[in-house]
């Protein structure tokens, strides 16, 4: 194993290098981002911000705010969901498993594990509970166990929907319980095995009638062969009463997140794009979901910009692809998406979303690392995004966290931030 890590550290040092030329002043967030001229690598320039912990530092928040870590010692915290009487729930998992490995394939995974906290994924939703209101979360207990790589959650009158990798499920819900403790009811199975993009995003229709899954691609650009790629890189609309989907929207790579606009009643997600076109290709994307629409995966990105590895090539699904709304940048990772609602965050936040962006791995300038808030203004995005939430990548280089989903909490009026790589749920609130 010591052999087989020095050949990988030896491999990644000079791939740094390859393909790293960035060019100037590309404004790569909004409508119309710029998209610079492809440059196919081998493989993709790979450079990980090493782990170093907080050390009892925190994130940078905007002046007027304060943050907070409300849960820590957790197990892969990637996405939370707060419930109608304040509590907080976390489901925590690391899943996936990759399909027909190829060298690249094994030297990209060493390089992202080195970014990575090396705990266990715990395979439960933990519950928060706060009783007194005092911004303290002073019960953190196990609410369900024996999960698959929990991600998407959202409850539905008395329903709490779960998204393993391979399933989603269905548990009663009753207000004030610490622990559920009555097995799930499978809604239906979700492509899985292989699961190379192995999280399922979950949130509900406005009115509740309908639930929607993320299911992001088996691959890069098809690579591994389309027979793996069967109804992935998809969005998929479910009928929780029998189990039964359509394919609500497809050609989005791997769509990470999920949320209703508060102010239109429409589905909004964030995804991120491909690899191994260089580093300032292609931007991950915050985009309305339409009904029925193709957005390029594989044959296409960004709208009608063919990419010229994917074989065989059909034209005619790149004449079909639509442009995402949004730019967010090349290889930020985004992986969490919230909508303010109920104006308690004041009015520079009365109207936009909070996105939750990992942090690449394969460009040797490191993008995302950090919360960011979208203006939105009559539904729709309404300016460049603003930092949030900063620090996570020190002026060392090294990662002190990795943001994963985002909450925001419109009956306390906080911003809930998972942290898989502390281990952490950060609460930013307004300061009183």
């Amino acid at each position: 194993m010591i052999s087989l890590r020095l050949a990988f550290a030896g491999l990644a040092a000079p791939l740094v290098l390859v393909g790293c030329s960035k060019a100037p002043d590309l404004d790569q967030t909004g409508p119309h981002p710029k998209l610079p001229a492809q440059d196919e690598t081998l493989v993709p320039p790979m450079k990980i911000a090493r782990p170093i912990g907080w050390n009892g530092a925190t994130p940078s928040v905007p002046r007027g705010f304060t943050i907070t870590p409300i849960a820590t010692g957790l197990k892969v915290p990637r996405q939370t969901l707060v419930l109608p009487n304040g509590d907080i729930l976390v489901a925590e998992g690391l899943g996936g498993k990759e399909a027909k490995l190829r060298p690249k394939d094994l030297i990209a995974g060493y390089i992202k594990s080195l970014g990575k906290s090396g705990v266990k994924g715990g395979d439960r939703i933990t519950l928060l509970r706060d009783s007194d209101r005092d911004g303290k979360y002073e019960v953190q207990t196990e609410f369900i166990g024996g999960l698959n790589a929990p991600y998407g959650m959202v409850l539905v009158g008395s329903d709490l929907y779960v998204a393993n990798q391979d399933a989603l499920l269905r548990f009663p819900y009753v207000d004030g319980a610490t622990r559920v403790a009555s097995p799930g009811q499978l809604v239906t199975k979700l492509p899985a095995n292989p699961n190379h993009h192995w999280t399922k995003a979950l949130t509900a229709s406005a009115d509740g009638s309908f639930l929607y899954v993320g299911i992001g691609s088996n691959s890069n650009i098809g690579e591994r062969g389309l027979a793996v790629e069967e109804e992935r890189a998809q969005i998929w609309e479910i009928d929780p009463s029998t189990g039964a989907h359509r394919t609500y929207a497809s050609g989005i790579r791997n769509p990470t997140a999920l949320a209703i606009n508060p102010a239109t009643k429409a589905l909004w997600t964030v995804a991120n794009e491909r690899d191994e076109l260089g580093a300032d290709l292609v931007p991950d994307y915050l985009t309305s979901v339409t009904p029925g629409a193709f957005y390029g995966w594989p044959y296409s990105y960004y709208g009608q910009h063919a990419d010229p590895r994917v074989h065989p090539q059909k034209p005619d699904m790149v004449r079909r692809a639509i442009a995402p709304d949004y730019a967010l940048g090349s290889h930020v990772a985004t992986l969490g998406l919230a909508f303010t609602e109920g104006g308690g965050f004041g009015p520079n936040y009365a109207e936009g979303a909070f996105v939750g962006e990992h942090g690449s791995w394969n460009r040797p300038d490191p993008a995302g690392y950090k919360v960011v808030w979208i203006p939105f203004a009559n539904g729709r995005p309404s300016g460049k995004p603003r930092d949030f939430a900063t620090g996570f990548i020190g002026t060392d280089g090294k990662a002190r966290g990795r943001p994963v989903g985002v909450t925001y909490d419109s009956v306390r009026h906080a911003v809930l931030v998972a942290d898989d790589l502390s281990n952490t749920i950060w609460r930013i609130a307004p300061a009183r």
